[in-house]
């Protein structure tokens, strides 16, 4: 079984707790355990506020979760101008910075991250994270099947 959540969303920062709750609350159902809800949750808050800081400012953008077995697929999907450095080359911000610290939270916290930058197009960045579920959770039993 595969479960997909996408919403389409204003570039606006009330929408990113709007989407990591509706994310965590379909995490919780399936019994996904709180560290790795937790660290999908703040993963999500990076990659969706790197939108509202970097976007177009009437861009809107787009969030898909696929649940599929024991892995969380995010993709957070913007239409603005794409990356302006490869983020995978970004440098560690200063010591007492207050921005440029998400990629590195991303990195940290993904098992797998990808970016695609889609020039004039946009930009997508890709987060994986490896599911683990309480014990007797109904999401194991579901994604077995």
């Amino acid at each position: 079984m595969e479960a997909t959540i996408a919403l389409r969303l204003p570039r606006d920062a009330a929408s990113v707790p709007l989407t990591r709750q509706m994310l965590d609350g379909t995490l919780r159902s399936l019994g996904v355990e709180p560290q790795v809800r937790d660290d999908i949750e703040l993963m999500l808050t990076e990659a969706c506020s790197n939108v509202i800081r970097h976007a177009a400012p009437s861009d809107d953008y787009t969030v898909s979760a696929t649940v599929h077995d024991h892995l969380c697929i995010i993709k957070v999907i913007d239409t603005g101008n794409g990356f302006d450095k490869d983020p995978n080359k970004m440098a560690a911000p200063e010591p007492g910075s207050e921005h440029g610290r998400g990629m590195q939270i991303m990195h940290a916290l993904a098992d797998d991250i990808r970016f695609t930058n889609r020039r004039e197009n946009g930009a997508v960045v890709c987060l994986e994270k490896r599911l683990r579920y309480a014990p007797g959770a109904a999401g194991q039993s579901l994604m077995a099947t």
